[in-house]
């Protein structure tokens, strides 16, 4: 099978809609990448599955993307096919304590489906631009709290197409990672442990977040949040802001003057000019500080690469 054929095969089977030659800065929350061979925008997770499994099968080199909003994505595209789950009609229930849902759901549905039902423990979430996927596989978190913090178990389909489940202990999470980021994987859903709580404290709580997001977050650029892992015992807006790099640009791209953790695009920034910024960045704060800091956002390359 080729990737026009599994473009085909989606259309016939009302599996998903498909782009040719689409343009990945329309999917990057940072706006900048080329385009790709074909992108797939399934209708369910499970049409999402079939399709990532036949990939698998005939070789095609496949990326699933959720809102791609921790993605850079390169200035020549992707040679491939990208499957989409953002937008999918995903699956967010709960039962008791439990939220289960699936990896193309919004956090911020997730968190508000969770309030609904008077559970706390997912309102750090809240606001934050990406999908259940995307966020169990770098173990998303803000404002003192993470996804390894509430998750219990995750089913996934691993490369040779078989549906796997681990518990949270197997997800080796670690600070903006985990074990997905070793595996040729699509996450298929995940459950969280919650516990109950007042509607109107959660409430609360979630626009105190989201008001935090606002007055500190540069949200009128486009941007991959922080662009930097936090080092132990620094924080890396601080470090880069010490290292005398605020609003320091290279063609479009800017160190945020409003938080320095954030590179933005202030229009027109490109690939290459993020990575410049980025080494620049580091090469100046180790120079100031002696501390070397590590990208959180991850720079997809034209080629297939571990997802």
């Amino acid at each position: 099978m080729t990737q026009r054929e599994l473009a085909a095969y989606a259309i016939e089977n009302n599996f998903a809609s498909v782009l040719y030659d689409e343009p990945l800065s329309a999917h990057s929350s940072l706006k900048i990448g080329g385009a790709c061979d074909i992108m797939l925008l399934p209708k369910e997770t499970d049409d999402a599955v079939e399709l990532y499994c036949c990939a698998k099968r005939a070789g095609i080199p496949v990326f699933v993307l959720g809102n791609g909003t921790n993605l850079l994505f390169d200035d020549e595209g992707f040679r491939g096919v990208i499957i989409k789950t953002a937008g999918m009609s995903c699956k967010v229930k709960t039962e008791e304590k439990q939220l289960t849902a699936d990896s193309g759901a919004s956090l911020t549905r997730v968190a508000s489906t969770a309030e609904k039902a008077g559970l706390s423990g997912f309102e750090f979430a809240y606001g934050i631009p990406g999908t259940v996927g995307g966020a169990v596989y770098m173990n998303a978190g803000a404002y003192g709290g993470e996804i390894q913090d509430i998750l219990v178990s995750t089913d996934y389909v691993d490369e040779n197409g078989e549906l796997c489940t681990i518990d949270k202990q197997a997800h080796q999470f670690g600070y903006r990672k985990s074990v997905f980021m070793e595996k040729d994987a699509f996450i298929v859903r995940s459950r969280f442990t919650l516990f109950n709580g007042g509607h109107d404290e959660i409430r609360l709580k979630m626009a105190h977040f989201m008001q935090q997001r606002r007055e500190k977050q540069p949200l009128q650029y486009p941007s991959a949040g922080s662009i930097f892992k936090r080092p132990d015992g620094y924080f890396a807006g601080r470090l880069i802001e010490e290292a005398g790099l605020r609003g320091t640009s290279v063609g479009g791209a800017m160190i945020s003057e409003k938080h320095a953790g954030f590179i933005i695009n202030t229009g027109g920034a490109t690939c290459a000019q993020v990575l410049e910024l980025i080494e620049l960045v580091k090469k100046r704060v180790y120079e100031n500080s002696g501390v070397t800091l590590e990208c959180e956002v991850k720079y997809i390359q034209p080629t297939k690469m571990k997802q």
